[in-house]
């Protein structure tokens, strides 16, 4: 009994992780080869070629650089950019080593966040482009393209807020269907000229790169691709472990790389004009059942929906870990679900994603085109976790693992170097949309930094001497007050202003520390009962993706409060880079609304700082 329980919820896994893991990887099919072929002539030798480079791009940057080195490297289960940063920094001890690979961490969250909005983008319209081919329909104009697109745009943020919980479910079993369709169709072509599986040699890669020159340079840059969405297997293993992704990932490698030479051989048997924009993968599906064209254009419009939930998902929990790691501000969440922890929403991100993909939709109005701008974050990304597994390898003398990922690492530095060549062509929006996120992790650290620099908290020992003569005095209010500070052992001004500057003193006090830990998820509860007469400490020390239940944690520890005061922080700034800082810190939320305390125990006390 528990054997046949055990082997359905391995196959729940797998289908879980088709719908949560492989939507992106899983879409490139639609549009790589297309692209490509618009470069390059093609040829019986640049298609052999051309998949040769794109079979080894899949086993080195996601088998080997994923599956194989970076989930072995994890914390508590959890993966992803911030995760490697965390563990280095763990084994580090000089400061500017420090500073390095939290400034190069930070270039990696934003890239994957201004991948985030190139995605849903190129995705979306490469499924709608397909519309054009539907027998019956004729020439469907580009601006109606766009505006299908957007329209399908708009509908999928609008439908965030209620999260996709409900609906997550559907996801694996389409995704199932879609890698299906892909691995029977490429089949299909694939045995009317098996003998395009020579690509599997890295010769036939080599000769493209080295009898092309500077194009097979440009090439390599859409090779990429191909692998785009790799990320995602390490980034999404604390949702559903190690083995269900590894396991699914068998099959999707398999699907796409007999997708992949399907097309090849459906290029050879066909012919191809270089100046001919037509879809490749569509025309290959058209060409084999013209009757399941349409049930085919729908799938492929669900899995590219599927493709950029995945995305908007993982920049939603990219926040998240930012704002709870101090480096973003803080921002109302929605817990859309009350089981899954991962099930967020942030209105704010959504409407500005929302804005930056019609807005890339609107500048480059093809798939084609959108091409050019996509694959130079990805490429950085992988870039720059490559180098921090080399480290992690390299500290923890595990040489074999550190050998391999140095190798990873050079290709991904061709690879690097490759994209450089889209950057005329508008991939230089990947950092114009990279910079935005960026920007404003330098503005908060910094201006937070500075603030620290000008508050001065009090020690606790300098503090109680003036406390114990207030409350020893019998003035006191009856109840228990919180009063929320970043540590225990120092006291916040607005504290030491309400009181003892203003004599606000209860017979309970209780200063409550919040502070966020490197690991992703834990919660730790140190209780202090009695700092002095009056006074207590409660720390709760909180994985940066748990969601706080600050209530609850009280209710455990027998505290029942009268009121809840927190400081607010009245900025004075000089400088026009540390007023937009303080403009922000105005507009956004203050964390006792991210905490979702209840508001009529709440009192805020002005604290005036000047920058």
């Amino acid at each position: 009994m528990s054997s046949k329980t055990s082997s359905t919820s391995s196959i729940g896994d797998l289908v879980k992780a088709m719908g949560l893991v492989f939507g992106d990887i899983g879409t490139s099919p639609i549009y790589t080869l297309t692209i490509i072929f618009i470069l390059t002539p093609a040829t019986q030798q640049n298609v052999i070629g051309v998949l040769s480079l794109m079979f080894w791009t899949l086993i080195i940057l996601v088998a080997v650089q994923y599956t194989f080195l970076a989930m072995t490297l994890s914390s508590k289960g959890e993966g992803g950019t911030i995760v490697l940063k965390e563990i280095l920094h763990s084994s580090l001890k000089s400061g500017r080593s420090m500073i390095f690979v939290t400034f190069l961490g930070y270039i990696g969250v934003s890239l994957l966040m201004g991948d985030g909005v190139i995605t849903p983008a190129i995705s979306i319209l490469s499924a709608v482009e397909g519309l054009e081919l539907i027998p019956g329909i004729g020439h469907i104009s580009q601006d109606t393209v766009v505006l299908i697109t957007i329209v399908i745009a708009v509908l999928l943020f609008a439908v965030q807020f209620r999260g996709t919980d409900k609906v997550a479910a559907s996801f694996g079993p389409i995704m199932v269907l879609w890698f299906s369709t892909l691995l029977l169709t490429g089949l299909f072509s694939l045995i009317h000229n098996p003998a395009i599986g020579v690509a599997i040699n890295p010769y036939y890669g080599i000769d493209f790169l080295l009898h092309n020159g500077f194009t097979g340079f440009v090439v390599l840059s859409e090779v990429i691709l191909c692998a785009t969405g790799g990320e995602a297997l390490y980034a999404d293993m604390g949702h559903l472990g190690r083995e269900p992704i590894k396991r699914a990932w068998y099959f999707v490698f398999v699907a796409l790389v007999i997708n992949y030479f399907g097309q090849g051989a459906f290029i050879l048997a066909r012919g191809m004009d270089q100046e001919e924009k037509v879809n490749i993968l569509f025309a290959m599906v058209k060409g084999q059942v013209e009757f399941l064209y349409i049930p085919f254009i729908i799938l492929t419009l669900f899995a590219t929906i599927i493709a950029s939930q995945a995305m908007i998902s993982a920049v939603f929990s990219l926040v998240y870990q930012g704002i709870r790691t101090h480096i973003f501000p803080l921002m109302k969440v929605k817990y859309t679900s009350t089981h899954m922890k991962s099930q967020i929403y942030i209105g704010a991100v959504n409407f500005g994603l929302l804005i930056a993909v019609i807005m890339m939709i609107l500048v480059f109005r093809s798939s084609h085109n959108l091409a050019a701008a996509y694959g130079f974050a990805v490429t950085a990304t992988m870039a720059s976790s490559t180098f921090f597994m080399i480290w992690i390898f390299s500290r923890r003398k595990d040489k074999i693992k550190h050998i391999i990922a140095v190798f990873v690492f050079v290709v991904n530095l061709v690879f690097l170097f490759s994209v450089f060549t889209k950057l005329p062509h508008g991939g230089y929006w990947s950092i114009v949309i990279a910079l935005i996120p960026f920007a404003t992790i330098y503005l908060w650290t910094y201006g937070n930094k500075t603030i620290g620099r000008s508050f001065r908290s009090l020690p606790i020992d300098t503090y109680l001497v003036s406390f114990n003569q207030l409350y020893k005095g019998g003035s006191v209010l009856k109840g228990t007050a919180l009063f929320f500070t970043k540590s225990l052992d120092m006291i916040p001004p607005y504290m030491v202003h309400s009181t003892i500057s203003s004599g606000i003193i209860y017979e309970q006090n209780l200063l409550v520390s919040i502070i966020t830990m490197d690991k992703p998820f834990g919660v730790q509860k140190l209780y202090v009962p009695e700092i002095t007469e009056g006074l207590s400490g409660l720390e709760v020390q909180v994985g940066y993706m748990e969601r706080i239940d600050l209530p609850q944690f009280l209710k455990e520890t027998n505290i029942v409060s009268k009121v809840m005061f927190y400081g607010v922080d009245d900025i004075y700034a000089r400088r026009p880079l540390l007023k937009l800082f303080a403009f922000i810190k105005r507009v956004t939320p203050n964390f006792v609304q991210f905490l979702q305390l209840p508001y009529q125990k709440l009192h805020g006390v002005i604290t005036r700082i000047e920058i």
